[in-house]
């Protein structure tokens, strides 16, 4: 497959943009770019799309992210590679990302944010968790392909 089932950019470009506005937005967070990449990431293991994969995981290593952060990082829980402050946001990302898994209490994983984060940066690390949801549901819907690029 080398092209979408629909050219979704184009033909929805305002909604288009205005995401696309939004995930630039998140670029001028305290956040730092590496923290977001990292959670984007994780959201796109979880809802399996692989050219958000792709795309994120690039941009990972282009940061200087370890291979080996990378592999384990669906498994982010059974090492000590990840610090306690991406521990926190990891869990954060996971639990909206899993709305219908019937977590029943996200509390836990809010209160552990509060440690490390800010309210604007809570609220920053929400919108990133809903903007990649957003972009792996267009994504995945209209199939947009991966380039085979190795990556570094």
């Amino acid at each position: 497959m080398n092209a979408p089932r629909l050219a979704w950019t184009t033909l929805a470009p305002v909604q288009f943009k205005s995401l696309y506005a939004v995930s630039q937005s998140l670029a001028e967070s305290s956040l730092g770019s590496k923290l977001i990449e990292l959670v984007q990431t994780r959201v796109s293991q979880i809802n399996g799309c692989a050219y958000c994969l792709d795309m994120h995981a690039r941009e990972l290593r282009k940061g200087g992210e370890s291979w080996q952060r990378l592999n384990v990082l669906s498994a982010w829980r059974e090492t000590q590679f990840f610090t306690a402050k991406e521990q926190a946001a990891l869990a954060w990302a996971e639990s909206l990302t899993c709305l219908a898994d019937g977590h029943a209490d996200r509390e836990v994983e809010y209160q552990a944010l509060r440690v490390y984060f800010n309210d604007g940066e809570i609220v920053e690390l929400t919108w990133a968790v809903a903007v990649i949801n957003a972009w792996n549901r267009m994504a995945i819907g209209m199939h947009q392909p991966v380039d085979a690029n190795p990556i570094d």
